[in-house]
């Protein structure tokens, strides 16, 4: 039996290793081409769960998340062990690909100032396949995979100011023709609007691959941000750098932004909020 934990949810249970293998994809269960990565997943699960000199298993990527993984998806796992305990399960394949830390590295990887922040939402929606009695493991995937107060905080902070900075030289370039340069800005605009919606949010901003998964399956409080009006605004950003999709998105977070307390951000930028709220006379 392997202990199994939702990140985000926190609720333990026990189950028998093949399920924990069915359930990670059950959309392509019956998929014979994936026959290959599920047996190799569930031959390094029963290894693991009997090697004392691993203290943590964690399974990330599409296989953790229902409905994501495809006939192509390997089975993305981290490997936690006690500090200079090596393991030599290290591998990147098209099948596994396990990443092995010692628990000293794990307790920072991800987090502020690690240098692996990129990384961190790899741990939203991870499931804990094994763990410390004390459930050390699941109590560190739970705190990469959310944001605290100030975490939150900072992030919306610094997002904002680099979104309101995005959307300005957009509407800049448009309104003196350069729509190349629009375009461009337009694009870029987009990662810091997200980062900073999902701060506000106190959440952390998912990889571009599973946006339309978490918009969907754990929706945004606010109505601007749901999947239904938000990802087709986002198409027709990438597809046309309409200036009114900018000026709706700006207006969109600015009262979220100015009641989470961030209202000195935007107006440090003064009169040149004019032209994200308006057009030019």
């Amino acid at each position: 039996m392997v202990p199994v934990v939702d990140a985000r949810g926190g609720a333990w249970w026990s189950a028998p290793v093949a399920d924990t293998v069915d359930t990670a994809d059950t959309a392509h269960a019956a998929d014979t081409a994936d026959i290959p990565a599920r047996e190799e997943f569930s031959a390094l699960l029963s290894r693991v769960d009997a090697d004392p000199a691993v203290i943590g298993m964690i399974l990330s990527g599409s296989r953790a998340r229902q409905g994501m993984a495809t006939r192509h998806s390997d089975y993305d796992v981290y490997l936690v062990t006690a500090d200079g305990g090596p393991v030599g399960e290290e591998r990147r394949d098209v099948l596994l690909d396990v990443v092995t830390m010692s628990l000293e590295e794990f307790r920072v990887h991800a987090m502020p100032g690690s240098g692996s922040e990129w990384n961190r939402y790899s741990f939203v929606h991870a499931r804990v396949l094994k763990d410390r009695p004390d459930g050390l493991i699941g109590e560190l995937v739970s705190a990469k995979a959310t944001l605290s107060a100030h975490e939150a905080g900072r992030t919306a902070a610094a997002a904002l100011d680099a979104f309101v900075n995005g959307v300005y030289r957009w509407l800049k370039n448009h309104r003196d023709g350069r729509a190349t340069e629009a375009r461009l800005d337009a694009a870029e605009s987009i990662p810091p609007l997200l980062s900073c919606v999902f701060a506000l949010c106190g959440r952390v901003r998912p990889y571009n691959r599973y946006l339309a998964w978490e918009l969907r399956n754990h929706p945004l409080g606010p109505p601007a941000w749901h999947h239904e009006r938000l990802l087709p605004l986002l198409e027709g950003v990438l597809s046309h750098a309409d200036p009114q999709d900018a000026r709706r998105l700006f207006l969109d977070v600015e009262p979220l932004a100015r009641a989470a307390g961030h209202g000195p951000v935007l107006d440090a930028w003064g009169d040149d909020l004019l032209l994200l709220r308006r057009e030019p006379g």
